[in-house]
């Protein structure tokens, strides 16, 4: 797919991964419809793309809202006629005990976003991609691939959306349309990479029995995580340009060869006993960091 007058909706621009690929695109050519819940929080974007020198059109989408949806790719194809390629982003996270939550609200509203939300703007946006041979393309995350301690929600809707795109993928293809994850791994400037100081005391009141894991686990993501491996959010944004811009590119496209590894040592893992083995020596404390200093 070339860039030229082709059209892209990306979701989640307000910042992170959203905004970088928004602009980023618009650079290499594209037609950028940059989405976001709330247009009035647009202010980082447009300068990125003042700083940048390039235009996009700012629309409203939220993605747990259907009509929302509906209405934003009506407008899409009433300005530019067609859809060449969506750009699932928007994400939330969470970083919870999940097993000692006194409700499911903060898991559900995890999966509406992060799932749901993909579904939604995926069905709305296929027949327009079905017309022009498009692509959809969604970003989702090596925790999408391999669980993570105290991510269970966000684990979830990451597997989700694998799960999903992998089934859609052989029938897209059928019918003219290209279906890519892009997996990221850890991003040190957005939101998901950032790791303010927590009460240690608060998280122990919160986690019941799983306070000294949770605890050990906080320790572990800030001492030590993908170490020298992050990138930025930039980086990630090239990548996704390219899997919008290749020919023929794969279903799965890590951003890095550190994550190619990562995501190689679970898929050959068929027992699941080699990446259990790994996780638990990042809630071991100290002696744990020793044994195992990343996540690849």
């Amino acid at each position: 797919m070339t860039a030229r007058r082709r059209t892209v909706l990306i979701t989640g621009t307000s910042s992170g991964i959203g905004l970088a690929t928004a602009v980023t695109a618009a650079g290499a050519g594209f037609t950028v419809v940059a989405t976001l819940r709330d247009p009035d929080g647009a202010h980082a974007l447009r300068e990125a793309a003042d700083e940048a020198g390039v235009t996009l059109d700012v629309r409203r989408l939220d993605v747990t809202d259907e009509e929302s949806v509906a209405t934003c790719l009506k407008g899409v194809r009433e300005t530019y006629g067609r859809l060449d390629a969506v750009v699932n982003n928007a994400g939330i996270s969470n970083f919870d005990p999940t097993m000692e939550m006194s409700t499911t609200r903060a898991l559900r509203a995890n999966l509406e976003v992060n799932f749901f939300g993909v579904v939604a703007v995926s069905r709305a946006a296929m027949p327009l991609l079905r017309a022009c041979g498009g692509r959809l393309l969604s970003v989702g995350s090596v925790h999408g691939v391999v669980g993570q301690p105290f991510n269970e929600a966000y684990a979830a809707a990451k597997f989700a959306v694998e799960g999903f795109m992998e089934s859609l993928a052989p029938v897209a293809a059928e019918h003219g349309v290209k279906v890519c994850v892009v997996v990221p791994g850890f991003v040190r400037d957005t939101r998901f990479g950032y790791f303010p100081d927590i009460n240690r005391e608060t998280i122990r009141a919160a986690s019941g029995p799983y306070a000294r894991t949770f605890t050990d686990y906080l320790d572990w993501v800030v001492g030590h995580g993908w170490g020298g491996a992050s990138q930025t959010r930039w980086e990630v944004a090239e990548v996704v340009v390219r899997a919008l811009t290749a020919e023929d590119p794969p279903f799965r496209v890590p951003t890095s060869d550190r994550v190619a590894e990562y995501l190689a040592r679970k898929l050959a893992d068929t027992d699941g006993s080699a990446i259990q083995a790994l996780a638990r020596t990042w809630i071991a404390g100290a002696e744990g960091a020793e044994r195992g200093v990343g996540p690849a």
